[in-house]
């Protein structure tokens, strides 16, 4: 569970309520019509940019914002290196059956114990790099297009309002609340794309990253292990994956 994500997110819209609930009764920044229009509209804009597996998939993904468990790569150097000291001294098949807690690490031994040579382990892994890689980037491009339509669906929301105001011009007293029912569509779109898709897009591609850098000092691990490098030698080509100080605390 990313903490940084749920409390952004859940202190953003507790500090648009209060600011709402400050200047008057809430409900009037609510408009069925006006969510309609940004909420509705918005989807249907991306639907049209985007496979419908690759819309509903990115849902998904994007549920890696809020809840994605990240692994230290500390720990993931601790447990390769005692890894590789028990495939060294007993053999890559004694191995076989050991709990891994990470499910690419697990798979990578996985392929070293059923006898696939180096070049394919480490082609199979690349792959599954690349694609997973790929998997979170449709799902940020999907959210900033949100934030990029959302916007535009409330500046059209708030036209269609104007127009309607406009055309009812006979009864100034409607003039005003017309015009506020206009500008909540403008003010939905803001919200979702500045305080939902866009923050949303960026913690995707930053997660991406993160779990690339994991992924590669997993696939040098591998190789290490495969290869029956010296876990001490293995240690210090891994932590060059880590910053410089924690590197030197643990070298």
């Amino acid at each position: 569970m990313d903490i940084a994500s749920i409390v952004g997110f859940v202190l953003a819209y507790i500090i648009l309520a209060v600011a709402i609930s400050m200047g008057g009764p809430f409900g009037i920044f609510v408009n069925y019509p006006s969510l309609l229009v940004v909420i509705g509209g918005t989807f249907a804009v991306t639907l049209m940019r985007v496979t419908m597996g690759n819309f509903l998939g990115s849902f998904k993904i994007g549920l890696k914002g809020f809840f994605y468990r990240l692994d230290a790569p500390q720990s993931l150097i601790d447990e390769s290196v005692e890894l590789a000291n028990i495939a060294r001294k007993e053999g890559i098949l004694a191995l076989e059956g050991r709990e891994i807690s990470n499910d690419f690490l697990q798979r990578g031994i996985g392929l070293c114990i059923d006898g696939h040579a180096p070049e394919i382990v480490k082609g199979l892994l690349v792959k599954d790099i690349n694609m997973s890689i790929e998997r979170h980037s449709v799902g940020a491009d999907m959210f900033k297009a949100m934030a990029v339509y959302a916007p535009a669906m409330g500046m059209i929301g708030t036209l269609i309002g104007l127009v309607q105001m406009l055309a009812n011009m006979s009864d100034p007293a409607a003039i005003g609340p017309a015009m506020a029912v206009a500008l909540l569509t403008t003010l939905y779109g803001a919200v979702i794309a500045n305080a939902f898709a866009s923050p949303l897009a960026d913690k995707l591609i930053l997660i991406s990253g993160y779990e690339k850098l994991n992924k590669n000092l997993i696939l040098e691990s591998i190789s290490g292990i495969q290869e029956g490098t010296n876990p001490r030698v293995l240690k210090q080509m891994l932590n060059t994956y880590l910053p410089e100080s924690k590197r030197q605390e643990d070298e």
